[in-house]
């Protein structure tokens, strides 16, 4: 799968590109990364990007031209349609489920904004999808776009060290979408707290109705949305439901 990234500061991604288990998935190409930055296709001797916002204000404003110029250039060396993300508030927030769909494609091209914002006439004519990270505000779209990248890339096959490590991540289905459990390794006892007994049983049900448990407490307090879809959803075991029970 390839990404296109539009940025003015391809410099920030080096790291993305060469630390952590990742590192695996873009030396093995089955996540390629090009970028484009927007100054090189805009005119005159300054190379200008930005401009003042009509109606006056604070800030600048990214120019719609020299962005449609980077992306036609990034779309004709894809040499096929792709989706085109941009990161901004307005979008919806990214969870498990898109991540999980943008590790199946093809890629994307990824538009990091900067600056005040972008201007509309590019947004309403050129972007098909917006995603956000949360509420709150970045200074640029590039952090936003490393989060989805590193999301994609982990879940290629080979990327990590243990195959089923994903799997129990927060969120994945096979955890009926909530939140991990806690995890504890050695010493079995620090601080003078030991590892729950559960766990040192070597009871393997036991281990896994512990886990669940913990689960089905740690979402019903924190994300208690989660547990009410997984409910709706008919996720939910007796056992399970005695569990929450015993939590409230």
């Amino acid at each position: 799968m390839r990404f296109d990234v539009l940025t003015l500061f391809p410099e920030l991604f080096a790291p993305l590109l060469t630390s952590g288990v990742t590192r695996r998935a873009y030396e093995s190409k089955q996540v390629e990364l090009v970028f484009w930055n927007p100054r090189d296709f805009a005119e005159g001797n300054y190379r200008r990007i930005d401009d003042r916002p009509f109606g006056g204000g604070p800030g600048m404003v990214m120019m719609a031209g020299p962005l449609a110029a980077c992306l036609d250039a990034a779309l004709a060396a894809r040499g096929a349609a792709a989706p085109v993300v941009l990161f901004s508030p307005v979008g919806e927030t990214l969870r498990h489920a898109a991540v999980e769909g943008w590790a199946g494609g093809e890629g994307a091209v990824l538009v990091c904004g900067r600056y005040e914002g972008i201007d509309q006439r590019f947004i309403d004519a050129r972007v098909t999808h917006q995603v956000s990270l949360g509420d709150f505000v970045l200074s640029g779209g590039e952090i936003a776009a490393m989060a989805l990248i590193d999301a994609v890339a982990r879940l290629q096959s080979g990327v990590l060290g243990d195959e089923a490590s994903h799997v129990q991540d927060s969120f994945n289905p096979a955890l009926d979408g909530m939140l991990d459990c806690p995890h504890y390794t050695r010493p079995e006892v620090w601080n003078g707290q030991p590892v729950p007994a559960p766990l040192m049983s070597g009871h393997h049900a036991q281990i896994d109705r512990w886990r669940r448990d913990q689960r089905l407490a740690l979402t019903a307090e924190r994300r208690p949305e989660l547990v009410d879809a997984a409910r709706t959803a008919g996720r939910l075991s007796r056992a399970d439901e005695s569990a929450l029970k015993k939590k409230l």
